[in-house]
């Protein structure tokens, strides 16, 4: 076989030799073994380089092989596009699965949103039943009701909402040790103190409402040493906490009224059953569910609380300036006058949350300088009548001496007249283009710890001193 193999290619190569000249017998014998021909012409080539028509025929079994080659390459680059086609088809696949755990993942994100939800609420009804349990504790223990409320009455909110809030902010163990000890404590010392008639008492029990106050604002901010916008927050928080639990006090109050005229049709009586029980524990819960709805709807709320002080700002500067006007001609004045005294100091602390959620919360208000002349005017009247204040009160030292009343208002009026003039000289900065607004709201958490420290002073130190 291969002898026969041999003979064939030498015939071939003869033929070729012979007939280098002869186009159609080169042609028969090329379509009569094609490869046979190619590889015997490529072998005899080089004898024949000098032939037009061999130049030809080289050409023309060069181009076939290209063709030959090139056809391999596209049927290895078809396969390679075929692979690829399956690694797509496979990545396809893996893109498919990875969205389907990202589905997966988002489900368990939401059945978590919905677990933290229920948690979230169920908070809500475990602290609004803890406060309704403290509110009843006069009649559960046989307490006097009057002495027990006077000196309690902060721990029926104060705790529920800083457990509610160190739950939320995921408060450190040793913090919510510190906020427990700090409640007990003034628990203890608040109720060991004599007779609930005296003044001493009575500066401790209203001074401790701050203090709670500020236990409040550790847990809602997670630190002693907070950044101003924190502070900022828990400020802004307060404002929309009175907002809402006025809502709600109101919404209450009217269905209270339905409720108790609907059985007095029917003849029956409930007004103390209703007042004792559903009343108190309602009155109880209503800062608990109001904090809820606040976190909840932060957008709704939020927004409230500074319109309603904008809208209120030139009121109260008109309203100040009148009075001043009518004080003039008016028989009593804060010389002699202790209630009256009061009221003017009842008025600066307001004026200060005007002034404060007239420029917080919303960034509109720093673009209209006519809202901060009005501002820096409210709080330059409020000077003028915080100086009054602070001479009344020098004078009935004066007159009558110290005591611990005197002394607890003049440490306040000195604390917010120097928080006035700050906050008076940073709205003037805005007004004039020098400063922010943002500024005053600053000036005003930033003087918070110094309130702080008086406060316990008052409430701790006063019956020691008096």
């Amino acid at each position: 076989m291969e002898r026969a193999d041999i003979q064939l290619n030498a015939n071939i190569r003869k033929e070729i030799l012979e007939h280098q000249n002869d186009a159609g017998y080169l042609e028969m014998l090329y379509r009569g073994n094609r490869v046979q021909f190619k590889k015997e012409f490529l072998q005899v080539y080089p004898d024949l380089s000098n032939n037009p028509l061999a130049e030809f025929w080289y050409e023309r079994l060069s181009d076939e092989g290209i063709v030959i080659s090139d056809k391999s390459k596209v049927k290895s680059e078809e396969g390679i596009v075929k692979s690829d086609e399956r690694i797509v088809k496979s990545e396809e696949g893996i893109v498919k699965s990875e969205e389907g755990i990202v589905k997966s993942d988002e489900g368990i994100v939401k059945s978590e949103e919905r677990i933290v939800k229920s948690e979230g609420l169920l908070v809500v009804v475990v602290a609004s039943i803890v406060a309704a349990i403290i509110a009843k504790l006069p009649a559960i223990l046989g307490l006097a009701e009057e002495a027990f409320y006077v000196r309690n009455v902060g721990f029926i909110v104060f705790p529920v909402l800083a457990g509610y809030f160190a739950w939320k902010n995921k408060v450190s163990r040793l913090n919510i040790s510190i906020i427990g000890l700090v409640f007990l404590l003034c628990a203890i010392f608040i109720n060991l103190l004599p007779d609930v008639e005296s003044d001493v008492t009575t500066l401790s029990c209203i001074h401790l409402l701050l203090l709670l106050w500020a236990v409040l604002g550790f847990a809602f901010v997670g630190s002693i040493k907070s950044l101003h916008e924190k502070r900022l927050a828990y400020l802004k928080f307060n404002g929309d906490l009175g907002i809402m639990s006025g809502l709600l006090l109101i919404a209450g109050g009217v269905l209270s009224g339905v409720t108790i005229g609907l059985f007095e049709l029917l003849g029956l009586k409930i007004e103390n059953f209703y007042m004792s029980y559903i009343g108190i524990v309602a009155l109880s819960a209503i800062p608990v569910i109001a904090t809820y709805l606040i976190e909840k709807n932060p957008h709704l709320v939020g927004r409230i609380t500074p319109v309603i002080a904008r809208i209120f700002s030139p009121l109260v500067l008109i309203m100040l300036l009148v009075y001043l006007v009518a004080i003039i001609y008016s028989e009593k004045n804060p010389y002699n006058d202790r209630d009256f005294l009061m009221i003017f100091n009842a008025l600066l602390v307001g004026v200060m949350a005007v002034i404060f959620f007239s420029v917080a919360g919303d960034t509109s208000v720093t673009k209209k300088s006519l809202q901060i002349w009005i501002l820096f005017l409210l709080s330059a009247v409020t000077v003028i009548v915080n100086g009054i204040a602070l001479s009344a009160i020098l004078f009935r030292i004066s007159e009558w001496g110290i005591s611990p009343n005197r002394a607890a208002v003049l440490g306040a009026n000195l604390l917010i007249l120097a928080n006035l003039l700050i906050v008076s000289v940073q709205l003037f900065k805005a007004a004039a283009g020098k400063g922010e607004p943002e500024t005053v709201g600053r000036a005003i958490s930033g003087f918070l710890p110094v309130y702080i420290i008086w406060a316990t002073i008052v409430t701790f130190g006063f019956p020691i001193l008096f």
